[in-house]
Parts: structure tokens; C-alpha cells; sequence
């Protein structure tokens, strides 16, 4: 329950954040612009808090349903309006006006982006070393020749540091692109270059862990098979194992590091083990029963134990990458740029039946996410945050009618004919634009609960 909890406050910061930075750009934009605003609310329905102040005496709510926010300002199509304030009416401004009020929105989701990735680069964050593990057989990985221990140093000519950026890149060269080389150095220092074909990403329309299709495996270090610490009362711990254990069978297959042992005994659900393990110098034999554990709808073996850390084996794996205050604002627009731009070929992509529809998220996935993240760090949780602030801001510059970008469309048509367009023909838009917003929030909705009940 408290899991749920910690998830749930993950999500409505991440949401409550980015209603309000979204609705501040228009709110912002449009009282210097000089239009009056009325009302600030972040959600819809029945006001659950209120309060006016400012010299216009703005409105400042939170709203019963917290999906979404709005800004209400004054505007003659709505109500009279006094002769006095006539000029402050959001109708009377030039189309150039009315179109940075609305723009303003999704640009500050942007502007948001920017700055989260600007700090998070600046600080420096703890990523995983571009290092691969062993391909399994019959895949892209295998194919292409790639070993255990291999470190990636560029993607198509790009240098890069991390997994995330293999990741990364790997991915906007799959949109179009069948084949990709890397460069890669082994333990032996030996430089080689190898070409992977990325079909296996698009395969399904992108449905599922793409690096898992084209058979990259993330780089685990061979450690001893040394116990590190037993969960009290767990099956382990029952059977008699201690820290400082080392296994060295199991059923009387020899293991020669922790990987076997993990291998085992998830594959023993259920079933009897006869583990030989050797405490300070002298042999002992012990029997148990890994409990049965579900993850992602498969069932697994587990006894409650960790292996012993080694500092050598982390300092292998990770990296700190930190960038100064000029490069990293650099960076932090690059990569919101990168990511926008990908967002809106893979909306593209989907309608063209490229990508897959099950790959659009909703609530439930978002917030699962932003739970998911939180628990890694702060530095985490804040790229999630800029991420979903991305989407937001593309979503929202869609040509829509009822979103952003839908009234951004009727203003270009404004400028084209040169007179705003009609009363009736926004209406039939925001008709059809709440059905297309409908459908894809169901469509957003059957992928959530399909995920919670199939993993």
C-alpha cells in the first residue's frame, strides 16, 4: 500500500508541475500582452480551493479533476464585456498577439525541458558505461559479431559515453535507416567495427524492449558467488546460509560465479536444491526451496539473498558525466529538440500504422514510471520529468481543434483569408477535435489496463 502511495505522489508532483508551468506560459504571455485574465485553475469540475488577488483580482483555483488546467480570460464571445476593458478582451488582440498567448503554453513545457536537462547535465549524473554482455544466439547482436566485455565507443561515427546514449542513438537510426555501424573496443584493448541491422526494432511496431530484439545485453560482471546479505526469515536464511558464503554447486553443477547461482535458482521455482558452499574453509551441504515470485507474468525462483558487492565491479560499470554551464545548455536544447522532433515522427508513424497504437501510454503508465524513477534518484525522476514535459508540449502543438495547436491552425487560416473563421465552423472543430482527444484517451486507457493484466 505504501508502494502505491509513493507512486501515486511521484505522478501528481509530475503532473501537478507541468499543468502549472503549461497554463503560467499562457497566463504570463498573456498579461504582457495586456489581456485580462479571469481565472487560473489547475484541473476541471467544481473548484476544491479558490482565492482571488492580483490588481485584476485573477481567480487562482485547483480543480476536482487534476488531468489538465486552463486559462480563462476575458473575451466578448463568452460574455459582454464593459466598455472600459473592451481593449483588454482576449478577441480584440492582433492574430499575432492571440497566437504567442497560445503557443506560450507549450513552449514553456518546452522551456521547462530545457532547464531540468541544463541542471541534471551541468551536475553530472552516475550512468551505466556503454559496455555490452554476451548476445543471445539467433539475434542482430549475435550476427553482427559483438562479445561479452565489449565497450561501444561510437554509434555512426558518434562518440558516446553512456548505455543511454547507445540507447539513444540506436533508436533515431532505426526510424529510417536498416543497418548502423559501431565501433567497439575489447578487454584486450582491440578496436573493431561491427554493422547491426536494426530491423528487429521495427519489427511489431516497435512494440516491447527494443535492445532485448536486437539481442544487446548490458555488460554484468563475473563476481564470485559470495554471499553478501540474507533476507531474515526468507528461504535462505531458513535453510541455514550466512553471509560470507560461497557457493560452489548446486545439485552438484559446479558455479563459477554469481550469475550461475541467479540462473539456477530462477529457473527452480518450487523445486529442491542441494547447495554445496564452503564457510571459513570447511564444506557444508544444505537443501532448499526457492518461493515461487511473479514478475511481469512469468514466475520466478528466489531465496532472499544478495551478492557482495564488490567497489572494483561498480566502478567498471559506471561513470560520472558532468558538463560545464555553457555545454550543458547546449546539450539540454539539443536533446529537447532531438526528443521532440522523434515524439512527432513517431505520432507520424502511428498513424501510418508503422508504430504500433499500443505503444500510446496513459495515466497508469505514467505514473508507474514516475514512481519507477523516483525510487532510482532525483537526478532520474527529473529527466522523467522533462521527458513527459516534451510530450506534453508536442501533444499539446498537434492541429487539433480544442488543443493549442488547433487554434494556432485557425489563426494561420485567419492570416491566409484574411478574416477570422466563422463561429460555426470552430464549433464543428471542437466537436470533432474532443472526439479525436477521446479516442486516443481510450486508446491511452485499453494499453493501460491491457499492461496492468498481460505485464
Amino acid at each position: 500500500m505504501s508502494n502505491f502511495f509513493f507512486y501515486l505522489a511521484a505522478f501528481a508532483l509530475v503532473l501537478g508541475v507541468l499543468i502549472v508551468v503549461h497554463e503560467y506560459g499562457h497566463y504570463l504571455v498573456a498579461r504582457l500582452c495586456g489581456v485580462k485574465v479571469l481565472r487560473f485553475s489547475v484541473g476541471f469540475g467544481r473548484a476544491i480551493w479558490q482565492r482571488q488577488c492580483g490588481p485584476d483580482k485573477t481567480e487562482w483555483a485547483i480543480g476536482l479533476f487534476p488531468l489538465g488546467g486552463y486559462v480563462k480570460m476575458l473575451d466578448e464571445r463568452e460574455a459582454p464585456v464593459d466598455a472600459a476593458e473592451q481593449h483588454r478582451a482576449f478577441n480584440r488582440q492582433s492574430v499575432g498577439r492571440r497566437m504567442a498567448i497560445v503557443a506560450a503554453g507549450p513552449f514553456a513545457n518546452f522551456l521547462l525541458a530545457i532547464v531540468i536537462y541544463w541542471g541534471v547535465f551541468w551536475h553530472g549524473t552516475e550512468e551505466l558505461r556503454p559496455i555490452l554482455g554476451a548476445p543471445p544466439a539467433a539475434t542482430a547482436a549475435a550476427a553482427a559479431g559483438f562479445e561479452y566485455g565489449e565497450k561501444v565507443l561510437k554509434v555512426a561515427e558518434t562518440p558516446v559515453q553512456t548505455w543511454e546514449d547507445v540507447r539513444w542513438l540506436l533508436l533515431q537510426r532505426a526510424v529510417d535507416e536498416e543497418s548502423v555501424v559501431l565501433e567497439v573496443i575489447n578487454a584486450r584493448h582491440e578496436i573493431a567495427v561491427r554493422r547491426l541491422q536494426l530491423g528487429a526494432i521495427r519489427e511489431s511496431g516497435w512494440e516491447g524492449d527494443a535492445f532485448n530484439r536486437l539481442g544487446l545485453t548490458f555488460y554484468r560482471p563475473k563476481l564470485p558467488a559470495v554471499i553478501g546479505r540474507v533476507v531474515p526469515s526468507g528461504v535462505a536464511a531458513k535453510a541455514g546460509l550466512l553471509a560470507e558464503d560461497r557457493i560452489v554447486a548446486i545439485n552438484g553443477q559446479a558455479i563459477d560465479n554469481w550469475s550461475d547461482v541467479v540462473k539456477i535458482i530462477r529457473e527452480s521455482s518450487g523445486k529442491l536444491l542441494h547447495v554445496s558452499v564452503v564457510r571459513e574453509g570447511a564444506k557444508q551441504a544444505l537443501e532448499m526451496r526457492p518461493e515461487s515470485h511473479e514478475e511481469n507474468g512469468k514466475v520466478y525462483g528466489r531465496i532472499g539473498v544478495a551478492v557482495k558487492e564488490s567497489t572494483n565491479a561498480r566502478e567498471d560499470m559506471m561513470i560520472r558525466v558532468s558538463y560545464g554551464p555553457v555545454e550543458s545548455f547546449g546539450k539540454a536544447i539539443r536533446e529537447t529538440w532531438d526528443k521532440s522532433i522523434f515524439s512527432l515522427v513517431m505520432l507520424g508513424r502511428m498513424l501510418t500504422g508503422e508504430v504500433s497504437w499500443r505503444n500510446l501510454s496513459g495515466p497508469v503508465t505514467i505514473a508507474d514510471y514516475a514512481g519507477q524513477s523516483a525510487k532510482l534518484g532525483l537526478e532520474y525522476y527529473l529527466k522523467f520529468m522533462a521527458l513527459v514535459s516534451i510530450s506534453l508540449g508536442v501533444l499539446n502543438l498537434l492541429p487539433i481543434p480544442i488543443l493549442d495547436g488547433g487554434h494556432l491552425m485557425y489563426y494561420l487560416v485567419e492570416i491566409i483569408k484574411r478574416g477570422p473563421v466563422s463561429e460555426r465552423t470552430m464549433e464543428i472543430g471542437q466537436q470533432i477535435g474532443l472526439a479525436l482527444l477521446l479516442m486516443l484517451m481510450a486508446f491511452a486507457f485499453y494499453n493501460d489496463i491491457n499492461r496492468l493484466f498481460s505485464g
